[in-house]
């Protein structure tokens, strides 16, 4: 029954001195908190991996805020079901409402997680709205074409005269894929 914390920001140049004091405070030893610098909706995050791994049935993983664990609902429902799943609760020590612990904590931890989806797919919504009409007006999206007809012939040129792919790139500032691309 060990209590195990995870603090994490976003960027090298932040502090985690405020989460760890609030872990410590809570009753985590700093043997059992897990810490690391990387964005929330980075997949790869060893430490969270670690600390995921090393919990056992009856522990208690402990956050400051919610979205130090994850950062989007998808991701925080698969943590904390993978945790209960395997008997772990799961308090986030700012929010104490948002816990699974007790049955009021597992009803609101799932109407909160309900309304970010919800609120996550309206803003959805609202941005495809706001590339259609900027579609309807002409925007164009996408990355631009590096290979106008301009460049397709000084390429095609540039290969005819016996250069090198390797000099054609280097001269044009395209990548390979660029330069066989203008030569089809």
């Amino acid at each position: 029954m060990t209590l195990v914390g995870y603090a994490r920001v976003s960027s090298l140049g932040q502090s985690l001195d405020v989460q760890l004091d609030k872990l410590k405070a809570a009753g985590c030893d700093d043997k059992f908190i897990y810490q690391e610098k990387r964005s929330g909706v980075d997949t790869n995050r060893p430490e969270l991996k670690i600390c995921l791994d090393y919990l056992r049935k009856g522990d208690t993983l402990l956050v400051t805020r919610i979205d130090r664990l994850a950062r989007s609902t998808t991701d925080l429902h698969r943590i904390v079901s993978e945790l209960t799943k395997k008997g772990i609760l799961f308090k986030v020590i700012d929010q104490p409402t948002i816990e699974t612990v007790t049955s009021s904590g597992k009803l609101m931890f799932a109407v909160l997680a309900a309304i970010a989806e919800f609120e996550n797919d309206i803003r959805s919504e609202r941005q495809m709205d706001g590339i259609q009409k900027a579609k309807e007006k002409g925007v164009k999206f996408g990355r631009k074409t590096l290979i106008t007809e301009e460049v397709k012939s000084q390429v095609q040129l540039m290969r005819s005269e016996g250069k090198l792919v390797r000099e054609i790139m280097e001269v044009m500032g395209l990548s390979k894929a660029s330069v066989y691309r203008a030569l089809k």
